[in-house]
């Protein structure tokens, strides 16, 4: 069983800075794409930003520029630095991670979610 725990979330005023992390546990030894996405009231939820193992990385245009996103290997950590926060950056964010090698030489494909960490943008 993979648990995702997440933190970092708050309330910040426009223009500031947040950092989340999310580590991954259970029985892992690769995990093959982590991520964020969020979800604000009365919308779906978006893709913030992905990081795959192999070092690529994916963002959302609305983000590009001020986040970025980095993970550390050993720990099953993947994290997201946000800049330059603005109120549209106000949701719940979802950790993500799939395609998980385990130590018995499994690939599991499931889409595994964290609990959502709130980040509030506002003066």
């Amino acid at each position: 069983q993979v648990q995702l725990v997440e933190s970092g979330g708050g309330l910040v005023q426009p223009g500031g800075s947040l950092r989340l992390s999310c580590a991954a546990s259970g029985n892992i030894v690769r995990i093959n794409v982590m991520g964020w996405y969020r979800q604000s009231p009365g919308k779906e939820r978006e893709l913030v930003a992905l990081h795959s193992r192999g070092g690529g990385t994916n963002f959302a245009e609305s983000v590009k520029g001020r986040f970025t996103i980095s993970r550390d290997n050993d720990k099953n950590t993947v994290y997201l630095q946000m800049n330059s926060l603005k109120p549209e950056d106000t949701a719940v964010y979802y950790c993500n991670v799939v395609g998980i090698w385990d130590g018995d030489s499994a690939f599991d494909p499931t889409q595994y979610w964290g609990q959502g960490t709130q980040v509030t943008v506002s003066s």
